[in-house]
C-alpha cells in the first residue's frame, strides 16, 4: 500500500531543477559547476578547426563534383553530434546551425522556396511559445490545475493523464510537461509514485500533441506544409492518441505504486495567486492558439499570419491592462520574449535547412525510392519512424520524411501522413530521452534513464502499438468520430 510521508518537505532542494528558471539559467549554473579551462580550450580549438576545414573544403573541386556525397557526410556528422550531445557537451542548436551552413552553401540555388517555408515554421513556434509564456506568467493555468483536488493514487493517475492530454493538444509538450510536473510537486511528496506520475505526464503530453495541428512541432510542420489538414487529422487521430494514453494508464493502475490509498497532502496551490486579469489573459491566449486553424480555414492564409494576429492582440492587451504598472513588466510580452526557448527554435532552423538541402539535391527522393522497393508497406515505414524517434530527435526525422515523400506520392490526409503524425508524436514516449517532455522530466525530477526503461518503457510501447492498431481499425472500418 502506498503511504505518503507527510513529514517530507514539498519544497525542492537547491539542486533540483526549478521549472521557473529558464533553460539558459539552468545551463549557466551547470556550466559553472563543471567548467574545466584546459579541456574546454581544446574543445574550442577542435570546433574552430572543423569549421575552418569545412569552409576551405566548400571551395574544392572534389566537393563541387560530389555534392551529394558531401552533403550526406555533413548531415551524418552533424546528426551524430546531435545524438551524442550529452557525451560531447555540445549544444545541439549550435551543431544544427553548423551543419546547415555548408549544406545551404552547396545547394543555395535550389533553396529559395525552402528557406521561406523553414522560416515560417520557426516564426510560428516563436509566436506560440511567447503566447504560452505570457499566460504562464499570469498563472493562467491555475484555472485548470486548481480543479484537481483528489489525492487517491489511482484516480489522480487518470486525472493527471487526462488533464495533460487535453493541455498537450494546444501546448507544446515541453511547456505542458513543465506546467504539469510543477503541479505534481505541490500535490504529491517526493516518491516513486510521483516519478510514475511524471512519466504519465510525458506519455500524455506526447499523445495529446499528436492529434491536433498545434499540439506538437512535428504535427505543426506537417500541417503548415499541407500534408495534413485540421479537422480530418483531429477526427482520425483522436481515438488512436487516446488509446496510446489509456493503455499505459490501465497497466500502470495495476502496479504496486498505484494500488494503495493516498493520504491528503497540504494544499500548497492555495498559496499561489493568479496575476491581475489572469483569467482574461488565459482566455485571450488560449483563444489565440485555438483560433489559428480557424483563421486558416476561413481566410486561406498561412498559419503564421493567424498566430501573428493572436500574438499582436495579446501584446496590445497586456500593455493596456498593465499600463503604468512598472512592477509588472514581467507580465508583458517583451519579458516573455526573453524567456522563451530561442535555442530550441535555432535548432529547428538548422535541422530544417539541412534537410531542405538534402531534398533540393535529390538525396531524399532516392532514399524514398529505396525504401519503397525494400519496405513496400507504408504502415511499417511509419511505425519504424516512431520507433526511431524514441532514440533520436523526431523533428529531423519528420523533416526528412517530408522531403522523401511529396504530396503527389501521398496526398493530403492520406493514411501515410496521418500515421507519420501519430507515430512521430507518440513514439518518443518509449524512452525518457526520446522527446523534449522526457528530457524535461529528467531534469526536474531527476528521473534516471534506466528507471524509466524498467518502469515505463514497456507501458509506453504497449500504448504506442495499441494506438497503431486502433488507427488501422478506425481507418479501415471508417469509425472515426
Amino acid at each position: 500500500m502506498l503511504m505518503f510521508n507527510t513529514n517530507q518537505e514539498l519544497t525542492p532542494s537547491p539542486r533540483v531543477c526549478d521549472p521557473l528558471r529558464s533553460v539558459d539559467e539552468t545551463s549557466s549554473q551547470d556550466f559553472e559547476d563543471t567548467y574545466q579551462p584546459k579541456t574546454d580550450f581544446l574543445k574550442a580549438l577542435t570546433v574552430l578547426a572543423a569549421a575552418a576545414t569545412g569552409a576551405v573544403a566548400i571551395n574544392q573541386s572534389w566537393v563541387a563534383a560530389n555534392q551529394d556525397v558531401t552533403m550526406a557526410l555533413l548531415f551524418g556528422i552533424g546528426y551524430a553530434g546531435i545524438i551524442f550531445e550529452e557525451f560531447l557537451a555540445l549544444n545541439k542548436s549550435g551543431v544544427g546551425l553548423l551543419m546547415a551552413a555548408p549544406s545551404v552553401a552547396i545547394a543555395v540555388s535550389e533553396l529559395t522556396r525552402a528557406s521561406a517555408e523553414v522560416s515560417e515554421i520557426v516564426f510560428f513556434l516563436l509566436c506560440a511559445m511567447t503566447i504560452v509564456e505570457v499566460v504562464d506568467a499570469h498563472q493562467g493555468f491555475k484555472l485548470v490545475t486548481d480543479n484537481i483536488t483528489t489525492r487517491k493514487p489511482r484516480t489522480l493517475l487518470w486525472v493527471i493523464g487526462l488533464v495533460t492530454f487535453l493541455l498537450g493538444s494546444v501546448l507544446d509538450n515541453l511547456t505542458c510537461t513543465i506546467i504539469m510536473v510543477s503541479l505534481l510537486r505541490k500535490l504529491v511528496p517526493p516518491s516513486e509514485y510521483r516519478k510514475l506520475l511524471g512519466a504519465v505526464v510525458v506519455i500524455a503530453s506526447n499523445a495529446g500533441g499528436a492529434w491536433t495541428p498545434i499540439g506538437d512541432v512535428t504535427t505543426t510542420m506537417l500541417w503548415i506544409h499541407g500534408q495534413i489538414s485540421t479537422l480530418q487529422t483531429m477526427k482520425d487521430l483522436l481515438i488512436p492518441s487516446a488509446v496510446a494514453l489509456a493503455v499505459p494508464l490501465a497497466l500502470m493502475s495495476l502496479t504496486s505504486e498505484v494500488s494503495g490509498k493516498g493520504q491528503d497532502s497540504p494544499n500548497v496551490l492555495a498559496s499561489e495567486q493568479m496575476a491581475p486579469r489572469g483569467k482574461l489573459v488565459f482566455s485571450v491566449g488560449f483563444g489565440a492558439l485555438v483560433f489559428v486553424p480557424v483563421f486558416r480555414a476561413i481566410t486561406g492564409l498561412p498559419p503564421l499570419m493567424g498566430i501573428l494576429l493572436g500574438l499582436g492582440v495579446l501584446w496590445i492587451l497586456t500593455d493596456a491592462i498593465h499600463c503604468g504598472e512598472s512592477e509588472r513588466k514581467k507580465l508583458k510580452v517583451p519579458h516573455a520574449l526573453s524567456r522563451i526557448d530561442t535555442q530550441g527554435a535555432l535548432f529547428f532552423l538548422g535541422i530544417l535547412l539541412s534537410v531542405s538541402s538534402l531534398e533540393a539535391a535529390g538525396i531524399l527522393r532516392r532514399l524514398a525510392n529505396y525504401l519503397n522497393v525494400h519496405i513496400p508497406s507504408i504502415e511499417l515505414i511509419a511505425s519504424a519512424i516512431g520507433v526511431v524517434s524514441a532514440i533520436i530527435d523526431n523533428v529531423p526525422l519528420v523533416a526528412a520524411t517530408m522531403g522523401m515523400y511529396d504530396l503527389t506520392s501521398f496526398p493530403q490526409d492520406s493514411e501515410f501522413w496521418q500515421m507519420v503524425a501519430y507515430c512521430a508524436g507518440t513514439g518518443g514516449s518509449m524512452l525518457v530521452t526520446g522527446s523534449a517532455a522526457g528530457v524535461a522530466l529528467m531534469g526536474m525530477e531527476k528521473v534516471d534513464f534506466f528507471w524509466y526503461l524498467r518502469k515505463v518503457s514497456g507501458f509506453a510501447f504497449a500504448g504506442y502499438a495499441s494506438g497503431i492498431a486502433a488507427y488501422l481499425v478506425v481507418h479501415n472500418l471508417h469509425l472515426s468520430p
